[in-house]
This record gives C-alpha cells, sequence and structure tokens, in this order.
C-alpha cells in the first residue's frame, strides 16, 4: 500500500485515549530507532482493511515510507483474517519464510494483528512455535498501536497485548487512504449474532454503535478533503443505533448521510437479511446518493440449515426482502454470500440453494466452501466430505456465472456513470472502476480521469466485468 492521502480520523477529539497515543507517536517521531520502512499485508474484510488504513496513518506520521518489498521492510505487520483456515495457513507460511531474513536484519520487526490474535489456540500456537514475531495485538486495542510500538522498541522481548473485550471506541488517530476520492467509514463495531459458523462475534466483541454526530463529521471532513463516494461499514449494519443513549436506526443514519453537501455516492456493507426493514427499503428508493447495489447474505437456501446457522429467517422471507428491495429499486443489484458444505448438508439442501440462486438471479455472489472453525458451535456438527463440497461449490459457481453474463448483456449499449479507481498495470491509458451499480468497468482514457464520474458507453460484457468507451456527450441525469 502506498503513501495517499494523510488525514486525521475525526472524532471525539480531545479523549484522554486519543491525548496518550498522539503522544506515543510524538515520541516515535523524535527516536532514532523507530522503522524508517514498513510493509503490511492486509487479510479479510473491509473492516481490516480500514484498520491497516489507520495503522498506514500512524507510521507514516512517524516518518516511515512503505517498503517495495517485504523482505527489507523494518516492520512487517500481517492484519489477519480468521474466518477461513487457509488465511490462517498463509500467515504461518509467510512467518516461516521472514524468520532467515530476520536474522540476516536485527533492526527487522514483525507484527501481527486483527482477528486471528484474538483466537486462544492461535495465540498459544504462535508463542510456542513463532519467536521471530516481536509484536501481537487484537482487534480491540488497535488504537494502542502507537503505544505498543514504542514499547516494544524500549523493551528486549515481544510485546504482547490481547484483550477479550473492549466497549470504548477511540479513533482520532492518523489514517491513510487508498483512494484520495474514495473512503471507508466505520459506523459500529462487533456482531451479536452468533451464527453457528461464525467467530467474528468472539473476536470482534459485541456490537457497539459510534454516534451519529461523530459519522456525519467524519463524512464531512472527508467530503472536504475530495472524497466523492463513501462506505458504511459494520459487521451488521442493519442493526446500528439500537445500543445507543438515543436510538437511531440506519435508515435514519442514511438520510443524514444522504444530505451531506458534496457526496456523491453512498454504499453500505454488510446487511443480515433478519434485521432488513421496510424503513430501510423505503430509503434506498428515496434517496438519491445511495447507490443501487445491495449486498444480502443469503448463506444457504435450506430452511433446516438456515436453522442450523442460527440465521432467524427462511427462504420465503428471504425471497420477500429481495421482491420488497426490488418494487423500491427496479434496477437495483444484488449481490450475496453463500456458503455450500456446511456441516450436515445434503444434495436437497444445495438444490434449494441453487433454487434461490436461480430465482434471484445475483449480479455476483462471495462463495465459500465451509471452513471448520475452533471454537464455534458448527465445528462439533458432522462435516460434509470435501469431493462432495468441491462438486456443489463448482456447480454453484458455473450457475453464478451463467446468470452474471446474462445479467450483464443488458447493459451493452447503455451509457453508464463510473468512479475510475486505477489504471491498469500494463496499459497506463487503460482504466477501472464500478458503477452505481457496483459492477466492474474497463475503458480507455486519461489519469486526469481518475477520481471524476466519467460516462462510459458499455460495448462487452463478460460474466465479472464490462468494458466500454468514453461517451463525450453524456449529460448526468
Amino acid at each position: 500500500m502506498g503513501r495517499q492521502n494523510l488525514r486525521p480520523s475525526y472524532i471525539e477529539e480531545g479523549t484522554e485515549e486519543a491525548r496518550r497515543q498522539r503522544e506515543a507517536i510524538a515520541r516515535l517521531k523524535e527516536r532514532g530507532d523507530a522503522p524508517a520502512t514498513y510493509y503490511i499485508v492486509t487479510m479479510g474484510c473491509q473492516m481490516n482493511a480500514h484498520d491497516s488504513e489507520k495503522l498506514v496513518g500512524i507510521l507514516e506520521e512517524i516518518g516511515a515510507v512503505a517498503s517495495e518489498k517485504e523482505e527489507e521492510a523494518d516492520l512487517v505487520i500481517y492484519n489477519t483474517c480468521c474466518v477461513r483456515e487457509n488465511a490462517e495457513q498463509k500467515v504461518y507460511g509467510r512467518l516461516g519464510y521472514l524468520k532467515s531474513f530476520k536474522k540476516k536484519n536485527p533492526r527487522m520487526k514483525i507484527a501481527l494483528c486483527g482477528c486471528m490474535m484474538q483466537e486462544k489456540l492461535v495465540l498459544n500456537k504462535l508463542l510456542k512455535s513463532y519467536p521471530q514475531v516481536d509484536l501481537i495485538f487484537g482487534t480491540h486495542n488497535l488504537y494502542r498501536f502507537p503505544e505498543l510500538l514504542e514499547t516494544l522498541l524500549d523493551s528486549q522481548g515481544r510485546v504482547i497485548d490481547i484483550w477479550e473485550d473492549k466497549q470504548e471506541i477511540v479513533e482520532d488517530l492518523p489514517s491513510i487512504r487508498k483512494y484520495p476520492f474514495k473512503a471507508s467509514v466505520n459506523i459500529m463495531y462487533g456482531c451479536d449474532n452468533f451464527c453457528t459458523y461464525c467467530i467474528v462475534p468472539y473476536v470482534r466483541g459485541r456490537e457497539r454503535s459510534r454516534r451519529p454526530e461523530n459519522i456525519l463529521a467524519e463524512v464531512r471532513s472527508l467530503v472536504a478533503d475530495g472524497v466523492k463516494e463513501i462506505q458504511l461499514l459494520g459487521q451488521n449494519v442493519n442493526s446500528y443505533g439500537k445500543n445507543l443513549e438515543n436510538p437511531i436506526t440506519f435508515a435514519e443514519l442514511l438520510e443524514q448521510v444522504n444530505a451531506i453537501p458534496g457526496l456523491e455516492r453512498i454504499r453500505f456493507m454488510t446487511s443480515h437479511p433478519k434485521d432488513l426493514s421496510p424503513e430501510l427499503i423505503a430509503a434506498m428508493g428515496r434517496l438519491d446518493k445511495v447507490c443501487p447495489h445491495f449486498h444480502l447474505p443469503l448463506q444457504s437456501g435450506s430452511d433446516r440449515l438456515l436453522r442450523a446457522m442460527n440465521r432467524h429467517y427462511d427462504q420465503a422471507h428471504y425471497l420477500d426482502m429481495v421482491k420488497r428491495l426490488r418494487e423500491a429499486v427496479p434496477d437495483i443489484s444484488l449481490t450475496t454470500d453463500i456458503i455450500v458444505g456446511f456441516p450436515g448438508e445434503t444434495r436437497e439442501d444445495f438444490l434449494e440453494t441453487l433454487n434461490v440462486v436461480e430465482k434471484v438471479r445475483f449480479d455476483n455472489a462471495f462463495t465459500f466452501i465451509y471452513s471448520r472453525r475452533e471454537g464455534t458451535p458448527a465445528a462439533q456438527m458432522p462435516q460434509v466430505p470435501a469431493e462432495e463440497s468441491k462438486r456443489n461449490f463448482e456447480e454453484l459457481l458455473a450457475a453464478l456465472s451463467r446468470i452474471g453474463y446474462e445479467n450483464n448483456q443488458k447493459w451493452v449499449g447503455r451509457t453508464v456513470w463510473v468512479l475510475p479507481e486505477e489504471t491498469s498495470k500494463n496499459d497506463a491509458s487503460m482504466l477501472s472502476g464500478r458503477t452505481a451499480h457496483n459492477q466492474l468497468v474497463h475503458f480507455t482514457g486519461g489519469r486526469h480521469l481518475l477520481g471524476q464520474l466519467t460516462p462510459v458507453t458499455i460495448t462487452e460484457a463478460t460474466a465479472f466485468y464490462m468494458t466500454g468507451v468514453l461517451e463525450e456527450e453524456a449529460v448526468r441525469e
């Protein structure tokens, strides 16, 4: 992640914790042994990506710069995910790879943070088998990174700071965005749903909502800094505001964000179907800046498995929500999450999932073969043979690919507005960006268009992206 746009995260300025971390940053700036270079690897969801922006902001403020090569950095940070086992195995592999480089470079420090660190089994394994790791901290105390880094530099051994839970929200710290024209804003932390396959509530803690006035102030500061698109983040944004002293609904928050002058697009994720309210559906149809894209995780189409997953809805309820969303926003783009091979899944259960996929005709989906996670109820359930899960998974991918292709064909010949994000590594004249419906579009254009809403006429479409040509004469509706 290269240097982009440095900004302070706006919220609760002057809190005691924020002051302590700012003072630690000031001291780190004056030290001769603070890391001069860093390399961050981010795994997992948008929440982890946003956390990494904060880590980068702190490091850049103390004077460190991004290293092109992991092996040459003074500080290597893995911001980890624990949702799937392969993410954990990747971390262990990289730690083994870095061991020899650290021996050659005594200045190198290795830090691990994120969800994986909140698992006791993982922590014990790291302490026992990976002595090359210098700093370990979790999800609840990421804001203490300046203080922890200072402690590490002062100590002769490793520093470990893992908290079981945390209610306080401290964010008056630096952050660096990947793009100067789009940004993510956390509106809440944690999750109260306890789906039987998911370890997130155990590692991210219970739901904590930020006060709306602080969210709005942050969005305004971002817009003043050139941001045109905001993505509101939470493990379940539909339940935002329930635990505040003065409760507010997510639909009401969207209404207030939509009224901010200068902001052009609003996205959000993730939504839990059980908390999708008629009020939010109506807001989707009414608010002009909210993108016509809704990510609504299905996980399974089988009522039996949905009960076993502790999802609190059934297939009929899900399909009714889709119907109401399409009535409110006729051209809405729908995406989802689907798990194949959940414990006890039969062929009949899988066919129920395929049935929902065919009825809804999702524009895209994040699909996963079930990954057993220690510490979750599903880990104790009868597991599905890997070969069976793989066969069903490939069948699901084929259906989603066919439907995605058919859905995208309807856009050929139409002019859409794209927010170009980056140029191609192989061709600097080729830009890539997303439409309001979240479709990926490639087209030829100059770098001056990056971050500018741009009209593009679609000329070709595949299952996963579209290509087009710049439309000079288009007028925005």
